[in-house]
């Protein structure tokens, strides 16, 4: 029997999920996470990976790097590889950046971001979002002429929205070239081909960006932590310095590997999950609950006069909410929407 299959099967009262690990409980809703487990080859594959983790993995992943290159169209130099696309992250922060330099953020942003920023002892410079919860680009790329580091995330965490390619393309070239540009796609793939950049191209048109992906989220890998960035060659190089000598695990190559030979049956999975976030938006707008346009795993719900955090209080749903009064719900299975649609109604 499948772990959602014996999920199903639980007596959903607060008490049964309180004992699940988050992994499995379906009312874990504040992470983001994939709803399903890793795919079927996935897990033989990381599960014969294991039979040698008393060997040390490769000294720096180069396989794992010209696997990444050759199936997003790059050079195997330009790829940079970390716990996640948080470890790409910080790699990028301690490479390029001293100690008071500033960082352009929007607000509210990605949570690892400002710890990230802390930890590189950066200067953190906020725009806030519009109303609709996209970005102030214009502010962002004033903001950056004298900082060293600007974040754009495309989708954005945590409203999911999406800058156009052709205002992502116009800061770009108002960015100065010395100043590196943090283009987060975490949630590319939950994206639809039409509204998806050219990444690599933009990397060969602008020296400064760094585009960051992960296997966390559509994949489903969060708890193997692995991501990517890429760059141009020059600019990778000096990213790649921070790489850390058998920092990418023994079980990462092989699960990445079986992943892309996986990619139909991610597909129907990414299907299952953006089709969820449909059901939920067109029900909390029938609610007269206002949401932003999402395009990823997820749906982001402003203050509106509302106490969330009364409002599902004791419910056992595990949701993320912001200083700002809003309001982040993971789309998952049917039965944690109803749950969030039932908690609303009460």
């Amino acid at each position: 029997m499948s772990i959602l299959s014996q999920v199903r099967e639980l007596d959903l009262r607060t008490d049964t999920l309180a004992a699940l690990p988050a992994a499995v409980n379906p009312m874990a809703l504040a992470l983001n996470e994939n709803p399903f487990p890793p795919l079927p080859a996935v897990r033989s594959a990381v599960s014969q990976a294991v039979g040698v983790a008393n060997r040390y993995p490769e000294f720096l992943p180069e396989r794992l790097r010209s696997l990444i290159g050759a199936r997003i169209g790059v050079l195997d130099e330009q790829v940079v590889l970390g716990a996640g696309a948080t470890g790409v992250v910080s790699q990028a922060l301690h490479a390029m950046t001293h100690p008071g330099d500033r960082i352009v953020l929007s607000t509210p942003t990605f949570d690892g971001y400002p710890i990230l920023t802390r930890m590189a002892r950066l200067t953190s410079v906020q725009v806030p979002l519009d109303e609709y919860g996209h970005h102030d680009l214009d502010a962002m790329a004033d903001a950056a002429t004298d900082a060293k580091v600007v974040v754009l995330c495309r989708p954005h965490n945590p409203t999911g929205t999406l800058e156009s390619a052709a205002d992502v393309e116009r800061f770009l070239r108002h960015v100065p070239r010395e100043t590196m540009v943090l283009l987060d796609e975490a949630y590319i793939e939950f994206v639809t081909p039409e509204h998806r950049l050219d990444s690599a191209q933009l990397v060969a048109r602008f020296p400064n960006l760094v585009v960051l992906r992960t296997f966390s989220k559509a994949y489903g890998l969060a708890g193997l932590r692995i991501g990517y960035g890429f760059a141009s060659p020059e600019l990778a190089e000096e990213l790649s310095r921070m790489q850390l000598p058998f920092g990418m695990s023994i079980t990462s190559a092989v699960a990445v590997a079986a992943c892309y030979e996986a990619e139909d049956q991610l597909a129907q999975r990414i299907r299952f999950i953006t089709d969820e976030r449909r059901h939920l938006r067109r029900r909390l707008q029938a609610m007269g609950i206002v949401s932003t346009d999402s395009h990823a795993n997820f749906v982001y719900l402003p203050q509106q006069g509302r106490p969330w955090r009364e409002v599902f209080r004791d419910t056992g749903l595990q949701l993320r909410y912001f200083d700002n009064g809003a309001l982040r719900i993971t789309a998952a299975g049917r039965a944690s929407t109803q749950a969030v649609l039932a908690a609303l109604a009460r």
